[in-house]
């Protein structure tokens, strides 16, 4: 399968969002971004819708589409009926207008080959006997059912879809002509590529939005109605059985969307829970109305609902039936899975997540996955990581973060800005004679300390690094640093205790002072006997002087 959907890897920031929106999880996360497993991927793109970052790309085909254009052969478009809800009160013939000036030969609705796709939806309900029929118009239900329900195959219509149905029918009728089909699915460019020299282009509405914004082609608000246009309905939720004769046979009939509501069903009909039904099913809610190009830059399910019924006729189209050859479609498996690793991998997974206990597995689906136990099995075939478990991830850091703060020989105390005590350690408590955390956390921290630097540091942002004080209520000298992690609104304190430091500073001053007081003695009463000895002598004593003053500032000094 071509991977029509891209990813920018630059803007992938691990919110595992597209994960948990994808019905099938064929999104693998390998080196912290998200890669889409084209084998797996159903095309559904709910990635794209969701994807926050808007890392999710639609490949496009304008130019190829331009390409076509300027071969020569005339290039039909295709248009899908849900272009009225995405087009506010513009018709089919405003339409083909604002199309032919992009260089297209003509425009005709997608809904005629929806009435080809009816008919024969209702011929095989008359004459083949089988026991539920599921529609094939969405591409998307289509790789479901080949992937992941293979049994279900045989319920499967084996009809071409209205697209390939309404671009046969134009080739049938106009020699040479190259078909281009515009719509809000991502689905019908895998679907095109495949069934190859039906469709020779898909572009989105988003694609064809932006080539009219860049070519300055607005399109005129006009709404035409014609009374043969039933089949308009299709991209609603029920359109198809909108259209078509009830009660043919006994058959009862039933309209499903969303990814999960469709494998809810297929898993009742595999366990043959249902019986003599037809079964239309979209991959969208709300239908192709609510197709994913739609879905993210036009979602207005009522509003857009009302558009297509109030466009939509109250008979088919005028259409030459195909014969039953020209519309059959054949449906194989298509081979997907990686091998289900073993309990004791699974387990041994578990483990290592912290998850070894039921008790530990939240099943929380942060990851995207719905349980633990998916997430190992992903882990195990390589789709996950163990990084991409959140709970796991904050137990870690917080465990981390707990042992730092249990074994660092620093007090550490944080308090809010209402400069209540949020966090104490036990360096802390034992420097202020607390015997339990408890005592104090949720108290004002005017309790066991002065507040005073905590309010500088607060008001005006200064950094209080390393200031040695005095703590007279726990007769103790401390260094104290505080500062204001202002995106998480807390005061940190760290207090380191020097009272031991602080005394032997003080004994050596005072062993110092009482040198000095020594050495003055000695200066004076050498000085004495100096003076003397030079009145005898009848010399000066200056040099001798100089010499012991000197002798005193080292000491001093010292």
């Amino acid at each position: 399968m071509s991977n029509w959907l891209t990813l920018k890897k630059s803007n992938c920031k691990n919110c595992y969002k597209c994960i948990r929106h994808c019905p099938v999880k064929s999104i693998r996360f390998s080196g912290n971004q998200a890669h889409i497993i084209g084998n797996e991927c159903i095309l559904c793109g709910q990635c794209f819708v969701v994807c926050p970052q808007n890392a999710k790309e639609i490949a496009g085909e304008v130019e190829k589409t331009k390409v076509l254009i300027q071969s020569g052969n005339p290039v039909i478009v295709s248009l899908a009926p849900s272009f009225i809800a995405n087009y506010d009160g513009v018709g089919i013939n405003a339409m083909r207008e604002a199309l032919q000036t992009l260089g297209f030969y003509d425009v005709e609705e997608t809904a005629i080959g929806a009435t080809i796709v009816k008919n024969e939806y209702e011929r095989i309900l008359r004459e083949e006997e089988k026991d539920v029929l599921i529609s094939s118009c969405c591409h998307s239900i289509n790789l479901l059912i080949q992937k992941y329900f293979p049994s279900e195959l045989k319920y499967l219509a084996d009809v071409v879809s209205p697209m390939q149905a309404h671009c046969m029918d134009i080739k049938k009728r106009i020699p040479n002509a190259k078909t281009v089909f515009i719509g809000p699915c991502v689905a019908k460019k895998d679907e095109a590529e495949h069934y190859d020299g039906i469709v020779d282009a898909v572009l989105t509405f988003e694609e064809l939005t932006e080539w009219l914004k860049s070519e300055s082609v607005e399109l005129k608000q006009e709404i035409d109605t014609i009374k043969n246009s039933r089949a308009r309905f299709f991209p609603t939720t029920g359109g198809i059985l909108k259209t078509m004769e009830q009660g043919i046979n006994g058959y009862t009939y039933m309209a499903i969307d969303g990814v999960e509501n469709c494998m809810a069903a297929l898993r009742d009909v595999e366990n043959g829970k249902i019986h003599k039904c037809f079964i239309e099913m979209s991959s969208c809610t709300g239908s192709c109305i609510g197709g994913p190009v739609m879905e993210k830059y036009h979602r207005s399910p009522i509003r857009d609902y009302v558009a297509v019924a109030n466009y939509a006729g109250t008979e088919d189209f005028d259409v030459l039936q195909p014969n039953i050859d020209e519309t059959h479609k054949d449906f194989t498996y298509i081979e997907h899975r990686l091998l289900p690793p073993s309990e004791l991998e699974i387990t041994n997974v578990l483990r290592r997540m912290g998850k070894a206990n039921e008790t530990d597995r939240l099943n929380c689906g942060s990851c995207g996955y719905n349980t633990c136990r998916e997430k190992a099995i992903a882990i195990c075939q390589g789709k996950a990581e163990y990084s991409m478990c959140l709970p796991f991830l904050k137990d870690k850091a917080e465990s981390f973060s707990d042992t730092i703060v249990k074994n660092t020989p620093n007090g550490l105390i944080v308090l809010n800005e209402d400069l209540e005590v949020q966090q104490i350690n036990d360096a802390a408590r034992t420097i202020m004679n607390i015997r339990n955390a408890s005592d104090i956390l949720g108290d004002q921290v005017i309790r066991i300390l002065d507040p005073t630097a905590f309010i500088h540091v607060l008001h005006r942002g200064d950094e209080i690094r390393n200031q040695r004080i005095f703590l007279a209520e726990y007769n103790r000298y401390v260094e104290q640093t505080i500062v204001h992690d202002k995106d998480s609104h807390l005061l940190i304190g760290i207090i380191r205790d020097v009272t031991d430091e602080q005394k032997a500073k003080e004994r050596k001053e005072n062993l110092d002072r009482k040198t000095v007081e020594v050495a003055d003695k000695v200066v004076e009463k050498q000085m004495r006997i100096v003076q003397e000895i030079a009145s005898l002598l009848g010399e000066t004593a200056a040099e001798t002087k100089i010499a012991l003053s000197k002798l005193k500032e080292s000491i001093s000094d010292e």
